[in-house]
């Protein structure tokens, strides 16, 4: 009976061994389930402000292309009136030399 009894204390002490190790394993799954759970938080918030900064820079790239068409159409159109005089000027120089 020694040696039975020897095996059962074996057996005994393992599976007291597995019980403990499972609760550890437990309560680490459980506590990296909770850092997965805070992670995919932030990364959900992160993913809501890309969106809205994506939404403001396009706005904005709007608003800058609207500006820059209303004042700098106006000032293109005095540039190229001003290059026009000048051709005109060279032309009627050019005629009246030759």
């Amino acid at each position: 009976m020694d040696a039975k009894e020897e095996v059962l204390k074996t057996f005994t002490t393992r599976v007291r061994q597995l019980m403990l190790s499972y609760k550890e394993l437990k309560g680490e799954n459980a506590s990296l389930k909770k850092q997965v759970a805070v992670r995919d938080e932030e990364i959900s918030g992160l993913q809501q402000r890309v969106e809205r900064l994506s939404r403001d820079y396009d706005l904005l790239k709007t608003a800058r292309m609207m500006q820059i068409t209303d004042g700098d159409v106006e000032e293109a159109r005095k540039r190229l009136n001003k290059l026009i005089r000048n051709v005109s000027k060279s032309l009627a120089l050019l005629n009246g030399q030759v």
